[in-house]
């Protein structure tokens, strides 16, 4: 027996992008927490695992036992299709539209929508000059703004990404979902709006999204709500 799929975890985007694409597939796993919120992800245990120090990150076995070690949440998504079977098609031409997709997130909207977070935070500090990230906040909204539009003109007609609920849908699904309000809502991106409700609504992204919180989250609010980040954390189970 290879045993369960070791998940180093921490509820951002990118580690959910992991558990909702494990619940989805029904493999068996277990958490390993990493906090980043007090510098875990530089333990050289876990820079053993993933040298960039950074979560998600993977251990799993074969059958014959031996170790497969993954870091980067768009290798960790192709691994668990490969490996369940599901939501990451055999047919060439359907893998290279699902591949394309989820290379676009994680080369795009993902840092995009992260620098964005960044300096919007950076501007809600006590007496920092505007100087130093008004246009950072202008070049990175810009951009979000217009991978929206990237991700609206291809949800036309399609209630997802690739037509058929993919590992590209849970890529850039939870970045939609955490960091929709810096673009001013969903109102104007109708297509992507019903998507996100689309998604939302499955019960394996519902169980995906709280596999694991923090005891505090220690005045940061980059995993979502507050409030709802200390409501899991006092009254859900680890995993």
């Amino acid at each position: 027996m290879s045993g369960p799929i070791q998940v180093y975890y921490f509820p951002t985007p990118n580690g959910r992008k992991v558990s909702i694409a494990l619940e989805e597939m029904g493999l068996a796993y277990e958490i390993v927490p990493v906090n980043i919120l007090r510098g875990e992800q530089g333990r050289p245990e876990f820079l053993g695992i993933s040298p960039n120090g950074r979560i998600p990150a993977l251990v799993d076995r074969t059958a014959d036992g031996a170790q497969i070690k993954l870091f980067e949440s768009g290798a960790i998504l192709q691994y668990l299709g490969r490996k369940s079977g599901l939501l990451y098609p055999i047919e060439e031409s359907a893998r290279c539209s699902v591949d394309s997709w989820l290379f676009w997130q994680v080369a795009g909207l993902g840092p995009m929508a992260g620098q964005l977070s960044w300096f919007i935070r950076v501007s809600n500090l006590p007496d920092r000059d505007e100087r130093g990230y008004a246009y950072a906040i202008h070049r990175y909204r810009k951009e979000v703004n217009r991978l929206y539009g990237v991700l609206e003109r291809q949800l036309e007609g399609r209630s997802y990404i690739c037509d058929l609920y993919s590992i590209a849908d849970i890529a850039s699904w939870t970045w939609v979902d955490q960091y929709k309000d810096h673009v001013g809502g969903l109102a104007t991106f109708p297509n992507i709006a019903a998507w996100h409700v689309r998604i939302a609504e499955r019960p394996a992204v519902k169980r995906g999204m709280f596999v694991w919180m923090p005891e505090s989250n220690d005045g940061w609010s980059a995993a979502g709500d507050a409030n709802r980040i200390e409501e899991h954390a006092r009254g859900r189970p680890q995993r």
